[in-house]
């Protein structure tokens, strides 16, 4: 389409530029946040001109600044009756950001509407930051200084630098529609856009999609944990007259999202950012009464617990980035079988292995190992996640103690647990002693502990008294009345997450029902002779 500059010129003089609004939504819950503004002109001969033929126009020939103007004039006025805190979102020119009158220039357009620039969000192309970095840092800062958050719109599109994100205070980053597009057909387009919602994340910005147009593409940013997005599917943009309808429809049913569920949600909701995640996931990975590890599809150690290194006699940090077969070349053909079929897809549970000692002299021990795929948001494996239990010295015990063993690796018994930093629970799942789901509340802050045995109650009290003061983990055993109104014996262990000033933030750690492991202890006190060193050779190894 052919526009010519005495066309802007004559659209400016008669006001011709209308704003459209286009909803921006949060995706997990369906909820409107506010709008886009996107600048349309409807030419009385050419019918309907997009901004991508006129805007160069505008900026090659000193315009650009009145067109803006016009557009706050237009997006404000009928802002006025949007309901608080629905926000804006207007598009800055590269050229403006070089201009120190831009923030004087929207506080005076926004003041003569009353419209609070704490709902003005301006996106910045990077192509505006190529230039002349220092002066548009300038006009940032008096923007921010002003109320207004500040969005970096095309990221990863043309030339991107991670050094301007740490040089202009953003607020937002934008994940282009180029990636969003290809986000169900492209495994390459999903890992860009899962490191660009990871970034946001770990920089404190709200990630915001743009272009989606299917609910199969919103489901998949949901499941990257990206916070918000506009696109066709959640409405065109649209005159400034179609506003109330548009925010009556709000909110939005929420998409069903497969494998997350509202518990995955809200522990994740608990702390939002990734090293935060990461410290949780290790307090509870480090806590569990097995081994853990995971692999990737090339059958690397990416991550394990404590435990299991202890098990393999080697530390953590020497198994990560080897393979097993690299590794422990003498182990690999007995779990060499169940991985590739793990690989494939194949949940495989308690499969026992005697495993021969890791060093010449050491003995052999019998394990039992569970194999859990791990699927991506493309239902394509990633990797395995293996479970380990050392029951040698159970088997010696007889086929109870093999039974429990095989128990808690197989149904996952160890039920995660937080507490914040004076000891008040924060999360402990019903099925800690398999209570119904809406007893869940019943467990917040101390009243989990009017479940203990009145025995037990003094003992666990002081344990945590003695870990809230002193910062050692938490480790103790107690019992707790089930949803049969039975006694069962249980063990709790976590350990405090240290802030950056050194004091206890929050506690992390995991619960897991011993009670068989109990019951087969007091069987064996009744029935050996009153040796300690007898005892001691049959008593199996701290779970």
């Amino acid at each position: 389409m052919f526009v010519e500059l005495v066309d802007v010129v004559g659209a400016l003089d008669r006001d011709e530029l209308a704003a459209s609004f286009q909803p921006i939504v949060e995706l997990r819950t369906g909820r409107l946040t506010g709008f886009e503004v996107l600048a349309r002109w409807r030419h009385p001969e050419l019918g309907l001109v997009l901004p991508e033929n006129f805007i160069f126009l505008a900026e090659t020939n000193g315009l650009i600044g009145s067109l803006t103007k016009q557009m706050l004039h237009n997006a404000f006025q009928t802002a006025t009756a949007l309901p608080d805190p629905l926000t804006l979102a207007v598009n800055l020119s590269p050229i403006q950001l070089r201009h120190s009158t831009l923030p004087r220039q929207i506080q005076e357009t926004a003041e003569e509407f009353g419209f609070p620039l704490t709902r003005l969000t301006l996106e910045i192309t990077e192509s505006a930051l190529l230039h002349n970095l220092d002066s548009a840092k300038i006009v940032a800062r008096e923007l921010k200084n002003l109320g207004c958050s500040l969005a970096l719109d095309d990221f990863g599109t043309g030339y991107s630098s991670l050094r301007h994100l740490q040089a202009l205070p953003f607020d937002v980053l934008k994940i282009d529609r180029s990636f969003v597009s290809a986000i169900s057909s492209a495994r390459e387009s999903r890992k860009i856009v899962a490191a660009m919602v990871g970034l946001a994340r770990s920089l404190n910005l709200t990630a915001v999609a743009e272009g989606i147009e299917m609910e199969r593409q919103a489901q998949m940013l949901i499941r990257l944990d990206c916070e918000q997005g506009q696109g066709w599917l959640y409405g065109r943009p649209a005159a400034a007259e179609d506003l109330p309808a548009i925010v009556a429809a709000f909110p939005r049913e929420p998409l069903n999202v497969p494998n997350v569920s509202n518990e995955v949600v809200t522990v994740s909701s608990l702390e939002a950012r990734p090293m935060q995640r990461l410290a949780q996931l290790q307090a509870i990975y480090d806590g569990v009464p097995v081994g853990l590890c995971f692999l990737d599809k090339q059958l690397r150690y990416v991550s394990l617990n404590r435990r299991l290194a202890d098990m393999n006699g080697a530390s953590v940090e020497s198994h990560l980035g080897h393979t097993i077969q690299e590794k422990y070349p003498k182990w690999f053909p007995l779990f060499e079988p169940y991985l590739l079929r793990a690989l494939q897809g194949e949940a495989i549970s308690g499969v026992e292995i005697l495993r021969p000692g890791a060093m010449p002299g050491d003995p052999d021990r019998t394990i039992l190992v569970s194999y859990q795929p791990a699927w991506d948001e493309a239902e394509e494996v990633i990797g395995i996640s293996l479970s380990v239990l050392d029951i040698t010295e159970q088997i010696r015990l007889g086929e109870i103690a093999r039974e429990n063993a095989s128990d808690i690796v197989e149904t996952g018994r160890a039920v995660p647990w937080s507490m914040d930093r004076n000891g008040l629970n924060l999360h402990l799942d019903a099925r800690w002693r398999n209570v119904p789901e809406s007893e869940r509340k019943g467990l917040h802050k101390l009243a989990w502990l009017d479940a203990l045995h009145p025995d037990d109650l003094r003992a666990a009290t002081m344990a945590i008294k003695v870990a809230l003061r002193t910062g050692a983990p938490i480790d103790m055993e107690y019992r707790v009345r089930d949803a049969d109104q039975q006694w069962r014996w249980m063990r709790s262990r976590g350990s405090a997450r240290i802030g950056t000033d050194g004091e206890i933030t929050r506690w992390f750690g995991s619960v897991v029902d011993i009670h068989e492991r109990k019951q087969l202890e007091e069987v064996l006190l009744k029935s050996k002779p009153p040796s300690a060193s007898a005892f001691d050779a049959a008593t199996p190894a701290p779970l």
